[in-house]
């Protein structure tokens, strides 16, 4: 298939975006990961290279709710997430670049943290960037969080501003997972010209934005490559759901045919223990292994659970292709988890 001319994406190319990615991130082999694991050809797609504060997935996803921000004359950006999120780290960087005040919030997602949590990785950035910083007290409350920062937006606006929020919970047009129907199109081009049959890519499962988009961008490209969610946030039975009706919005906002069947959503939570923010044995010795590998730097978070459910399922891979893990960035997160990898170390 020459992914060059397909014409499968619908209206993508009609949506408002903010092009700030302007080369595509690097495919690497693994040889030294494959060795060690004992599996076959293991490549890494690099969008933790996505550039911006740290880089990361959430660039991608970022062009375009600028996109619509730009298009509505905003002037200040609203987030919501965890308090070591990356997603608004990176927003606060977009705001910066494209002359916008930001406004984050930040809930409280994980319990028994330390000063470093609290303080350093993406936390530091934030305070860096000039955002301006809120609290929320419950972590796992998507409807009261977003109600808080339309609480916000309304005092912005009785001062003058023109807000714009980027909404946390299901039930919006999903705009952030177009980045990464884009990148599907970017990886299929990348393996057609290096020559590499892929049979699986392994992707951190959270929000649902990166790994739907991704999935969706796939099908309606035609390759059934399997995509393999690690759930990070909530366990296999409560994503799948949720994986689910993200596609379906995305195939709406794209006006294309119902491309995902419920089977092409395949998750694994075997690494989400002790839950999210914090991060098992296991999940610890990917993060090393793929240090001492591969120089892959991961986080506790999200990348050193999908490493985890990358190592598993490439041990056990039987097919003559290729697998790729999707680094996803969060690499400030490091910082934020000092006590807990010292005790690895």
């Amino acid at each position: 298939m020459n992914i060059s001319i397909t014409n499968s994406l619908g209206r993508l190319h009609e949506i408002n975006r903010v092009r700030l990615l302007n080369s595509i991130t690097p495919l690497e082999a693994m040889p030294n990961l494959a060795q060690h694991i004992g599996a076959g050809n293991l490549y890494v797609k690099r969008d933790d290279y996505c550039g911006l504060a740290f880089g990361g997935n959430k660039v991608r996803q970022l062009e375009f709710y600028f996109g619509e921000a730009q298009a509505d004359n905003t002037d200040t950006i609203l987030i919501t997430g965890a308090v070591q999120s990356n997603f608004t780290r990176l927003t606060a960087a977009f705001a910066v670049r494209l002359g916008m005040a930001c406004h984050m919030q930040l809930e409280h997602r994980v319990a028994n943290t330390n000063n470093d949590y609290e303080t350093s990785g993406n936390v530091l950035i934030d305070r860096m960037l000039g955002a301006i910083i809120h609290t929320y007290p419950e972590g796992e409350d998507e409807k009261g969080a977003d109600r808080q920062l339309g609480i916000i937006a309304d005092e912005l606006k009785a001062n003058g501003k023109t807000p714009y929020i980027i909404p946390l919970a299901p039930g919006h047009p999903p705009l952030g997972a177009l980045g990464y129907v884009v990148a599907a199109k970017e990886m299929l081009t990348q393996f057609e010209q290096d020559n590499i049959r892929v049979d699986e890519i392994v992707v951190a499962s959270g929000s649902g934005a990166t790994h739907a988009g991704l999935l969706c961008g796939l099908r309606a490209l035609g390759s059934n490559i399997k995509v393999r969610g690690i759930c990070v946030r909530r366990d296999a039975k409560l994503q799948h759901p949720r994986l689910l009706d993200r596609c379906r919005d995305i195939e709406k906002l794209l006006e294309i045919k119902t491309v995902v069947e419920e089977q092409d959503i395949v998750l694994d939570d075997s690494f989400l223990a002790p839950g999210y923010g914090m991060a098992s044995d296991e999940v610890m010795d990917a993060i090393l292994q793929a240090a001492r590998s591969e120089a892959l730097m991961l986080d506790p978070t999200y990348t050193g659970k999908s490493m985890a459910g990358f190592i598993k399922a490439a041990k056990s891979h039987k097919g003559s292709g290729a697998m790729v893990f999707l680094h996803t960035g969060g690499t400030p997160g490091i910082f934020a988890y000092r006590s807990r990898i010292m005790e690895v170390l």
